[in-house]
């Protein structure tokens, strides 16, 4: 294993005091030695535009935007269900108000045997790497800001199956299911908004093309060299500006995914200093996660009970399944578990809360 080196973010940004130990000190994290089929990344020369034919169009239900897309991507492969059969696995309660990128990777992935088809999740994707991946007929799902009536609805998460882009239009073609398909978004706009949910991006393929994709993303193959990769285009971007809450933000979440918690949880601290929209953790759980392994309980305990008082928490399994950790750690077993039986009792599919229910209960009933 070689080792690169993680300069500390905050050493150029000396007007931020309370830095931790990213002014103190290089970083290093270990690479991951690259997939071999990411041996030698193809050269291509992009048409100014491109269309992905062959999929169906369905809009979205009530608060369905995960599965729905989802499904018009499957479609492109032959895939005959509607959304309802998505959305039952990934969301069993109607309301739940967010369904993870992992979770419909893992749809793909294990829910969907008649076809072999399966899907990938990496951040820090680019425009480039968006046309690239549909030039060669990959279909492409992208998590992005949303807000189609601010005066009425307000910020929020949403997915889009990205199916052509123009460069004389300067746009790409979305299926949007909240609005209808061949819904055209401007480049400018998509980086503005995509950057929202650090430039994350679900592929699809079929299980004989996997060389050829892991090809395509070149040192983005590696899952976890596509984590470094994301870390330094949100650092460049915190460099340029800092007070770009959502570059301090997905800078947090990749530091967290590498284990840097310390660090994670100080950018998540300016990001949350300098405004987050009050939906933000419905949808991104790293700063659960980053608090809660470096031991600040109440703020974890903080965020998920603003989360509650938002409206939104009630109906996010996460909310309870981190404030159940929190609660155990402070030794607060009982709430700890009822947090548990929350979690699970509201998705029966999302598997970290249904394993620390049964390990708590089986710990409770064995003293």
């Amino acid at each position: 294993m070689k080792t690169i080196k993680l300069w500390g973010v905050f050493v150029a940004l000396m007007c931020f005091a309370v830095v931790g130990p990213l002014a103190a000190q290089e970083t290093t994290v270990a690479e991951s030695e690259p997939a071999e089929a990411t041996a030698e990344q193809p050269e291509i020369v992009l048409p100014g535009s491109w269309r992905l034919n062959g999929l169906r169009y369905e809009g979205q239900h009530w608060n369905n935007c995960g599965p729905a897309t989802l499904t018009n991507a499957l479609s492109y492969f032959g895939y005959a269900d509607n959304q309802d059969r998505a959305a039952n696995f990934l969301k069993p309660n109607y309301e739940d108000k967010n369904v993870s990128p992992d979770q419909m990777a893992y749809f793909v992935n294990n829910q969907v045997p008649e076809i072999p088809v399966y899907a990938l999740v990496r951040t820090g994707g680019t425009l480039e790497m968006l046309k690239t991946l549909l030039f060669n007929n990959f279909p492409v799902i992208i998590e992005a800001g949303y807000d189609p009536e601010p005066d009425r609805l307000g910020w929020m998460g949403h997915y889009l199956l990205v199916n052509g882009y123009d460069d004389a239009l300067n746009s790409i073609y979305t299926y949007d299911s909240y609005l209808e398909p061949d819904t055209l978004y401007a480049y400018d706009y998509i980086e503005e908004f995509w950057q929202h949910f650090n430039y994350t991006y679900i592929v699809l393929y079929e299980s004989g093309r996997e060389p050829e994709l892991l090809n395509l993303l070149g040192p983005d193959a590696d899952i976890r060299q596509n984590t470094i990769n994301s870390f330094e285009v949100a650092r460049a971007e915190v460099v340029a500006d800092q007070t770009d809450k959502w570059a301090w933000f997905n800078m947090g979440t990749n530091l967290n995914e590498l284990g840097m918690y310390e660090e994670s949880a100080d950018a998540y601290d300016k990001a949350f200093g300098l405004g987050m929209p009050f939906r933000t953790l419905w949808y991104q759980f790293g700063p659960f996660e980053a608090y809660y392994q470096t031991g600040e309980y109440d703020k974890v305990l903080t965020y998920a009970q603003a989360n509650l008082n938002d409206g939104g928490g009630h109906f996010v399994e996460e909310t309870f399944y981190y404030g159940g950790l929190a609660r155990e750690a402070l030794g607060e077993t009982d709430r700890a578990l009822n947090n548990y039986l929350e979690a699970a009792r509201f998705n029966p599919n999302f598997t970290p809360a249904v394993e620390a229910r049964d390990r708590l209960q089986a710990q409770i009933n064995g003293s």
